[in-house]
């Protein structure tokens, strides 16, 4: 971990980390899970619409979904009905999802730094169980934001999951470093004032996030702590 870390900024008060396409690649998996429930439907989810859904929870996902197939002019299924196409599909390929590249060295380096950390992901208690349960690692991540919490009023792209993030471990949002890789996830850390670091997914277009975002290629460039190499 050397370059990576922004001119004149203090090391973190702590690390909040979205978990979708930041630590674990699942991303490509909800893609296709939710491409070919749409298709059902009559839908060919296009890439932008797929950049919108990211970092979402699941249900804003299925209205975002239902809102494009009514507009195609056909009748929206009900939420039940496309959720229950896509979960099976889901849950089958988040199984084998692998780390991304640099994610459990980068927590391990917070534990060494004993920099406070917390998981803050759109998903639910139970999927997250699912998808993380090959990766132990993620267990060093104990106090998390799910997006089935029952303390929080809204989703990502509003800030409320990272504030109260933020609020569980006692830290003022502006000196707390937010990870995410989603337009939704890095509004939502820029509007509760992190310092938000972005791990450039494909075809992100760099207009759709909050501006002064930092950009990472890769979660090794991260340098917690330190003079910047």
């Amino acid at each position: 971990m050397q370059a990576g870390r922004p001119d004149g900024v203090p090391m973190p008060a702590a690390c909040l980390f979205d978990l979708d396409g930041l630590l674990l690649d699942t991303e490509p998996c909800h893609g296709r899970a939710w491409r070919e429930a749409a298709a059902a439907f009559g839908l060919a989810l296009s890439p932008d619409q797929l950049m919108a859904m990211r970092g979402r929870r699941r249900l804003d996902c299925v209205e975002l979904v239902r809102g494009w197939i009514g507009a195609s002019g056909a009748v929206p299924p009900a939420a039940a009905d496309l959720l229950a196409l896509q979960q099976p599909i889901a849950r089958r390929l988040l199984r084998d999802a692998p780390a991304m590249v640099g994610a459990p060295e980068l927590v391990a380096g917070c534990l060494e730094l004993r920099l406070a950390t917390a998981l803050v992901t759109s998903s639910s208690r139970q999927a997250v169980a699912h998808k993380s349960s090959g990766h132990p690692w993620l267990g060093a991540i104990t106090v998390r934001v799910y997006g089935d919490d029952p303390e929080l009023a809204a989703g990502k792209p509003h800030p409320d999951p990272y504030l109260l993030a933020a609020r569980r471990l006692g830290q003022e949002p502006s000196q707390c470093w937010a990870f995410e890789d989603s337009p939704a996830g890095a509004h939502a850390a820029h509007a509760a004032g992190c310092l938000v670091h972005v791990l450039t997914p494909p075809g992100a277009v760099r207009e759709a996030y909050p501006a002064g975002v930092h950009w990472l290629s890769s979660l090794r460039e991260v340098n917690l702590g330190g003079p910047v190499q």
